[in-house]
């Protein structure tokens, strides 16, 4: 304080509150960015989701296989043989099916009916399938019926009206029609 009376100090000190220490300015805090994910390109150029030759085996996959039919059982309530398949059927057209044994029953090129395999990965319009000879298949949905099996259930799905990515076809809500033909 500036040199001041005696009597003027106690004034000051009785009336008005003294900060006898220097006041920081508190710095805000900074907000952390969220870290963006990678793009097309680099996802391409990393491969990220590409499956390596030395990994491309059908038994590694069984254990998918049995963690997806655990999940379709808890999805389905059990899969009892007296529940409804049209319930079941909506339920499996909104489930993940990565992990799932699909076949190709029908299909505008025969080279493609009759290949089994488990789901690895599915993309908007195709299905990348391991077999049983330890092929990778990539197998589009368009003009193709798959049908897969869970406990005796059997499902067709037509993959003209399959085209969706799992995450999308899982808020999309599925209209029922008639038989469609390829």
């Amino acid at each position: 304080m500036p040199r001041l009376k005696d009597e003027a100090i106690q004034d000051k000190l009785t009336r008005k509150a003294v900060v006898l220490e220097h006041c920081l300015r508190r710095r805000k805090k900074e907000k952390k960015k969220k870290t963006k994910g990678f793009s097309a390109r680099q996802r391409r150029e990393m491969r990220l989701f590409e499956v390596k030759p030395e990994q491309q085996k059908y038994e590694l996959f069984l254990p998918l296989h049995e963690l997806w039919k655990q999940y379709i059982r808890d999805l389905c309530n059990g899969l009892r043989p007296d529940a409804q398949p049209r319930m079941i059927q909506t339920k499996l057209l909104k489930a993940d099916l990565h992990g799932a044994i699909v076949t190709v029953t029908k299909s505008k090129c025969p080279s493609y009916v009759g290949i089994t395999g488990i789901i690895l990965q599915e993309m908007k319009h195709i299905f990348k399938i391991i077999t049983k000879e330890d092929k990778l298949k990539v197998i589009p949905k368009f003009n193709n019926v798959f049908s897969l099996e869970v406990d005796g259930f059997i499902s067709h799905i037509y993959g003209s009206k399959f085209q969706l990515r799992a995450s999308e076809r899982s808020a999309k809500k599925f209209k029922t029609k008639g038989t469609i033909d390829l």
